[in-house]
């Protein structure tokens, strides 16, 4: 089967190729910038062809998507920046995506969410998911959902970033309680979801969790963290309002400054109160994924890289 695969240049993505490939799929990915140097390495590593073009053209997505049997649609931002918003970014590009799929008669759309996301969302985050769900859901095609919990890996960058924070600071930040509960999830299940869905027929028109099976809240997943690095920190508790003004700040200074995303925003806060858990049974059973700890599958990174964490 060949696939066209967005958002493959990213943590998710790379996972996702080497994956298509280990099951004998050929691969076509989108890149904003074919002639990138990320472009050609994750090309070149995956012997993936690669199409230039901008997920918000339409035009620029229905020549690449010539010759494709099914596609995998990544692309997700969780925080904004230029032209990069929420709504451009999961709203108007899955829009994008299920025109360019379906002019091209390919009707085996994957698409990618978000755990949490829901009609009544607080987060505008979460709200623009909804709607790029809701578009995937009334498209006609064979699709399936997918809303995968926070995921961790060689790449992430949630627990990698609190391993680095504990590295150079005597204290890891809490913003809030920290008593919200998450289902952190290994990015290769994340993509042996996706993969495994090509091929099984049953998952076709099904919306599905993908988390892992051990619950923490956030306090307890740093105490993990900390243990598997061998580290002792205190863990501060910052208050939300002091939080909210930081992340308004850092909105407004980094787009105009900096030119790219801030390092936490508003939405995010409201996320981080919020309970993020699901129910992993039915994604374990269908695609025969292997419940893995989250002590052991952060140790096999985290300790291999403490001397760059």
């Amino acid at each position: 089967m060949k696939v066209f695969v967005t958002g493959a240049t990213g943590f998710v993505g790379r996972e996702m190729l080497l994956q298509l490939r280990s099951a004998g799929h050929s691969i076509r990915i989108l890149a904003r910038d074919g002639k990138s140097r990320r472009a050609h390495e994750v090309a070149t590593r995956h012997d993936a062809e690669v199409h230039t073009g901008n997920i918000l053209d339409r035009d620029g997505l229905d020549r690449g998507l010539t010759g494709v049997d099914a596609v995998i649609h990544l692309v997700g931002i969780i925080a904004e920046a230029g032209d990069k918003t929420f709504q451009n970014a999961h709203t108007f590009a899955t829009e994008n995506v299920v025109a360019a799929t379906k002019k091209a008669g390919i009707r085996r759309l994957v698409h990618m969410s978000a755990l949490g996301t829901r009609a009544n969302a607080a987060s505008r985050y979460h709200q623009s998911k909804w709607a790029a769900e809701e578009i995937v859901r009334h498209s006609g095609l064979d699709w399936t959902i997918f809303r995968p919990s926070i995921i961790y890996g060689p790449d992430d960058a949630f627990v990698n970033l609190f391993a680095r924070i504990a590295r150079i600071s005597p204290v890891l930040p809490v913003i809030g309680q920290g008593r919200a509960k998450f289902q952190p999830v290994p990015v290769e299940s994340v993509a042996a979801c996706f993969v495994g869905a090509l091929s099984v027929p049953g998952s076709i028109g099904k919306t599905f969790d993908v988390c892992g099976a051990e619950t923490f809240e956030l306090t307890e997943i740093l105490d993990v963290i900390l243990s598997v690095t061998g580290r002792r920190r205190l863990k501060l508790r910052i208050p939300l309002v002091l939080a909210r003004c930081q992340a308004a700040l850092l909105e407004f200074v980094f787009p105009r400054v900096f030119r790219k995303a801030p390092p936490l925003n508003r939405d995010q806060l409201i996320m981080l109160q919020e309970d993020n858990v699901g129910d992993a049974k039915p994604a374990i059973e269908l695609f025969g994924i292997k419940p893995t700890s989250f002590r052991e599958g952060i140790a096999r990174y985290l300790r291999r890289n403490q001397d760059v964490i």
